[in-house]
């Protein structure tokens, strides 16, 4: 009984043991991962090997500071191997401003192969205002070329030509910084296009000589202040659109049509109105030749009693009447004519 006890206990004591063997070499494997994160020996290791200089405890600190030591570690190693001295203190003050250290080291080298000038500090600004410096040393080497969208212009003769254009260009590493983008070139470029076409007398010159346009958009100096540089201006296609000069004529006479129009138009109304202002003088007067007439019997009577007219007046009176109006129907003229002549006081 004695024995037994004692085994188990002594398997108890065994199986502990083995426990905080386990325990022991778990912490102590976490502590050695800890402790290689904080001290990145194979980087600085790797940095040796390489010909870069880098303090053990300078790649401590960076990780205190938040950097990446094997960016910082990597793109010094790509400098040095290319020819291109950087120190850690630059290469950590662009990380920490919020650059790509990367993208800056490697823009730095392909400028360099490229027998480009491109210091670090320009770099840097470029990769700071939010442009690919890669792809500016990449499109200084290697021209872009940027297609225009249509650009319609009118020529002198009135003929519209609708023009597009490949425009080559290849960035301005001095002016990427501040410099405008390719929607300003297309822009002015078009405004070159335009101004190339409509100061052309006629439209077949145009088409005859396409190069007309190119050589007169770059004599205009398009690239100034902008981030690229114009090598050419090729005109790719012109077609011939509407005759512009032809519409605007007609357009021209169908208003001189309109306002000729309203101008006979109110003359007409005019006339209108002169022609019943004149009907209504007309039967004015002819209400005044009533009332005359309506007072020739009046003047009669008055006559016969103031003895100034007999009846044998009367009578030859209304002779000349009946034969005035004889004559009138002989004569066709279709008028009642009821005026009389007056006649003159009787002499006794």
């Amino acid at each position: 009984m004695n024995m037994l006890n004692s085994f188990l206990l002594a398997q108890a004591g065994a199986t502990q043991s083995a426990t905080g063997i386990i325990v022991i070499g778990v912490i102590t494997l976490i502590l050695v991962i800890l402790l290689f994160y904080l001290i990145p020996v194979g980087l600085w290791f790797q940095a040796l090997v390489s010909g870069v200089k880098v303090n053990l405890l300078q790649l401590v600190v960076m990780r205190f500071r938040k950097v990446p030591p094997s960016v910082i570690v990597g793109s010094m190693i790509a400098s040095h191997k290319a020819g291109i001295q950087l120190t850690r203190d630059e290469l950590e003050a662009h990380f920490l401003a919020g650059g790509n250290v990367r993208l800056v080291v490697n823009a730095l080298i392909s400028a360099d192969k490229a027998n480009m000038d491109l210091s670090f500090k320009v770099a840097t600004a470029i990769d700071l205002a939010g442009r690919d410096v890669l792809e500016a040393v990449k499109m200084s080497v290697n021209p872009k070329v940027i297609n225009t969208p249509p650009v319609t212009a009118v020529a002198i003769d009135g003929i519209q030509l609708i023009c597009k254009a490949r425009v080559t260009v290849r960035a301005n590493i001095k002016q990427l910084v501040g410099g405008a983008g390719e929607e300003t070139v297309l822009a002015r470029v078009g405004e070159g296009v335009v101004s190339a076409i409509g100061s052309a007398n006629n439209h077949k010159h145009v088409l005859e000589n396409p190069d007309v346009i190119s050589k007169a958009v770059l004599g205009k100096g398009l690239d100034s202040g902008t981030a690229f540089e114009i090598l050419s201006i090729d005109i790719a296609d012109i077609d011939i659109g509407k005759n512009i000069g032809a519409i605007l004529q007609m357009d021209q006479a169908e208003a001189d049509k309109n306002i000729a129009q309203a101008k006979a138009e109110e003359r007409r109304a005019m006339a209108v109105a002169l022609e019943q202002e004149m009907k209504a003088k007309a039967q004015e007067a002819r209400a005044k030749v009533i009332l005359a007439e309506a007072e020739i019997p009046l003047a009669v009577a008055e006559a016969f009693r103031s003895g100034n007219m007999g009846i044998m007046d009367y009578y030859r009176f209304e002779n000349i009447k009946a034969d005035t109006k004889m004559r009138d129907q002989i004569a066709g003229t279709g008028e009642q004519k009821t005026a009389t002549e007056p006649t003159g006081p009787r002499k006794k």
